[in-house]
């Protein structure tokens, strides 16, 4: 599966792309959303609480409010070097090499250093309750799959799009990202990332304010169930993947 594949964009149309235009026009962009530093470190708070993070957004707060009295620990310093990854995405373009970068910025905390911001040499799987639920690609053929990737990625960037056109593309990114599994550790929030940088960089500065990580931790249990297109790379079932792009689109009718 192509990241520019507009196979499922039609289907896309009916469910939910029609309406992206004016949700965009009606979503407050404005301050009165909360300054563009506190949506930055609230991104970065349900994100990380995605991954298991226990620090919710009040508390985090608080701690900033705080920080000579509280005692930091591994989740304050997930969330912050996931903050400074942000940051430096907000000031860079996007690529590969910047990307990477982010990564080595927040997988502090997740990795030793020889594997932040380098692609695995292990095999990964995704486990659940029940065991294993998904088996990511081999580690041989992960720098070849992410080469594809970002060239790919490339020419998106480089296309006109729609905005329409801009929220499929950033759903795609993020979902064939998951699927291919690059790091050790970090994927999701990678994914998460990744796909608002895209958005960013086709439409504006603005859209880092979206709450995207925000919708997907509130509805965790449907972005679990709909990433999910098969046990292992080789059988993933994008036909059944509209399920998992509807859900972006649906963070900026949120009250």
């Amino acid at each position: 599966m192509k990241i520019t594949n507009k196979k499922y964009f039609n289907t896309y149309l009916q469910v939910i792309g029609n309406q992206i235009p004016s949700l965009i026009q009606q979503y407050d962009f404005s301050e009165a959303s909360g300054t563009f530093d506190y949506l930055t470190k609230s991104s970065a708070v349900y994100s990380s609480n995605i991954e298991g993070n226990s620090i919710d957004l009040n508390s985090y707060m608080n701690y900033e409010l705080n920080k000579d009295t509280f005692k930091t620990g591994k989740e304050i310093k997930e969330i912050e070097d996931l903050i400074t990854a942000y940051e430096f995405a907000q000031k860079s373009d996007l690529s590969e090499a910047n990307f990477l970068h982010c990564h080595k910025i927040f997988s502090e905390t997740l990795l030793i250093k020889s594997k932040r911001g380098q692609y695995r040499v292990e095999r990964v799987g995704v486990f659940g309750k029940a065991g294993l639920a998904y088996m990511a690609v081999e580690p041989q053929f992960v720098e070849k799959e992410m080469k594809l990737f970002f060239a790919d990625l490339e020419k998106l960037l480089t296309k006109n799009l729609t905005a329409s056109e801009v929220f499929y593309f950033a759903s795609l990114v993020h979902l064939r990202f998951a699927h291919i599994h690059p790091f050790r550790d970090g994927n999701g929030r990678a994914a998460r990332l990744l796909e608002k940088w895209f958005i960013v960089a086709k439409l504006g500065r603005d859209f880092w304010r979206i709450p995207s990580e925000e919708y997907y931790k509130t509805h965790q249990s449907t972005y679990y169930k709909t990433i999910n297109l098969g046990v292992n790379f080789y059988e993933l079932d994008y036909d059944k993947c509209v399920g998992f792009l509807e859900m972006l689109p649906k963070c900026l009718n949120e009250t």
